[in-house]
């Protein structure tokens, strides 16, 4: 269904419909996603977010640029809060014309004079405009419109200025003799006395629109029993943000780190999934040349441990997070990015992993060989673009996409907020240390160890997650080739990158915190809280 259609339907709907305001694309979207049909687009909203007065500071343009990406963004209609239209007749036809390029639903003009000022602010002393006036601009706008279905809302401010309910309802009567497809009944009381008074005296089918910001403690019941069409949610959104950006700034200043309010604000990979991340690396593989097309990922999982109880009859990767397991986790992100050719590498207690749509390999020397021997036992695995990451760690998506689009043969993901004393960490020394203000960061593996490289040159720790493309794979297999099969069963995985960068480069990809080493109970508490 077109967008002006469904945006007519809320407005003659029987049924209470509503709308959410946003001002910008992201916002779009969440409104969206929640489960609103329909979005106010509110000129105080996104004045706001641009940082400028509600006084028609921000150009018309300004604001078709803004409604844009919001249309863009979303399938729902959006309804513009037009201001008075930002001129006279002449202007509102221009601006519909161009809101219905846009793939914009609609618009609600006000009856009040231009620039316009927010009927919150001393509105008993705005003048109204003429009615024949605004009538005008009611018959450009619908006359102006190429799809029939496109909405003008005709929003009457004569409670706002203190002209009374007559004055109201000959305003109303005379917006919808000229073609209004609603009107939109505005009050700035802190009861809904002026919306009852004027419900009992409209008779006519033309909808009826409010804006309950003020009187915001009325059952939406009674608007129901009033007949009210559509219910306008007009400025939630911009106030949770802005009491919500006030907050955790104010708290980063004062801390100076960032610890106590990581878990309180949303994580990147949420930010990547509302830009819509994954579709993007879903098009690079479709359209880009040089882009791998067919990775496969390596889950190694054979590794022994114990946690009691959690350990007793499975392994690491089956340990619980919420209502599933380290490694579902795992499979359902490689799901996203399309991933489906898995290898399993398993080995303390295989018997419990038995799925049936992936490649299993057996490491039985699993006690005594490291995590390069179950590689080793999954080489054919290289010989084409892949990936591969230890079965016991846990991470945000984002890791995996930078993982597939970055361009370099190797590529191993390193976090750089490691503690720098531990003896049991897979240490790094890179080219340059990691700098969270350069954005596309170049930096390549010197070296790695445990216990045997200096505090000062970590850089940061390999957690257990690396892709390669087909010159990359040849590359590893190279060191497997080179190396005598007793040593590879006991090679530790530092030693392995050591051997590899002198016969190729490693590219490092940096990134802070999350993400978790399944090692211990805590580790286990901190995944529960990391991944709520």
């Amino acid at each position: 269904m077109k967008k002006t259609t469904q945006l007519k339907s809320l407005l003659t709907s029987p049924i209470l419909a509503f709308l959410m305001e946003a001002h910008n694309g992201l916002s779009s979207k969440i409104v969206e996603e929640v489960g609103f049909k329909g979005i106010w687009a509110s000129g105080l909203a996104i004045s706001a977010s641009l940082g400028v007065r509600d006084n028609n500071e921000a150009s018309w343009t300004q604001i078709i640029d803004v409604l844009e990406f919001m249309s863009d963004a979303t399938q729902i209609p959006i309804l513009l809060d037009g201001d008075t239209g930002y001129g006279n007749f002449n202007n509102v036809r221009r601006l519909v014309h161009k809101l219905e390029q846009r793939g914009i639903a609609g618009v609600c003009i006000e009856d009040k004079l231009f620039p316009k000022t927010n009927s919150f602010i001393n509105g008993e002393q705005q003048e109204l405009a003429e009615t024949s006036e605004f009538c005008g601009k009611i018959k450009a706008a619908k006359d102006t419109q190429s799809d029939s279905d496109f909405c003008v809302v005709a929003r009457i401010e004569a409670f706002i200025a203190g002209l009374g309910l007559d004055e109201a309802l000959t305003r109303a009567h005379a917006y919808a003799d000229a073609g209004a497809d609603a009107l939109l009944i505005h009050s700035k009381k802190s009861s809904a006395d002026d919306i009852v008074d004027f419900m009992r005296h409209w008779k006519r089918s033309t909808p009826i629109v409010i804006v309950p910001t003020k009187y915001y403690a009325t059952p939406t019941s009674l608007f129901d029993e009033l007949g009210i069409s559509t219910i306008i949610w007009a400025n939630h959104t911009i106030r949770a943000a802005i009491q919500a950006m006030q907050t955790a700034t104010k708290r980063i200043f004062d801390d100076q780190h960032l610890r106590h309010i990581e878990q309180n604000v949303a994580s990147v990979s949420e930010i990547f999934r509302l830009q819509g991340a994954d579709e993007l690396v879903a098009a690079e593989h479709h359209y880009l040349p040089n882009v791998d097309r067919q990775f496969s990922a390596t889950i190694l999982c054979a590794g022994y441990a114990d946690l009691g109880s959690f350990t007793a009859s499975k392994p690491k990767c089956l340990l619980p997070v919420h209502d599933t397991t380290v490694l579902d986790t795992q499979l359902a992100l490689y799901a996203r990015y399309r991933i489906h050719a898995i290898t399993l590498v398993r080995g303390h207690h295989k018997s419990a992993l038995t799925y049936t749509n992936m490649r299993l390999i057996d490491n039985d020397d699993y006690r005594t060989t490291s995590e390069v021997y179950s590689m080793y036992l999954a080489r054919d695995g290289f010989s084409s673009p892949g990936l591969l990451a230890y079965g016991d760690i846990m991470f945000n998506d984002y890791f995996i996409h930078k993982c597939l689009s970055s361009s370099a043969d190797i590529r191993i993901v390193v976090d750089a907020t490691c503690p720098r004393t531990a003896t049991n960490r897979d240490y790094v020394t890179a080219s340059h240390a990691y700098n969270p203000l350069t954005i596309h960061q170049n930096d390549t593996l010197i070296a790695m160890g445990r216990g045997d490289i200096h505090e000062s040159l970590i850089h940061g720790e390999f957690i257990g997650l690396m892709a390669w493309n087909a010159r990359g794979g040849a590359a590893i297999q190279t060191v497997f080739d080179a190396i005598p099969f007793g040593d590879i069963k006991t090679l530790s995985m530092a030693a392995f990158f050591n051997e590899l960068i002198k016969r190729h480069p490693v590219h490092i990809i940096f990134v802070t915190h999350d993400w978790v080493d399944m090692n211990t109970v805590l580790d286990i508490a901190k995944a529960q809280s990391l991944y709520a």
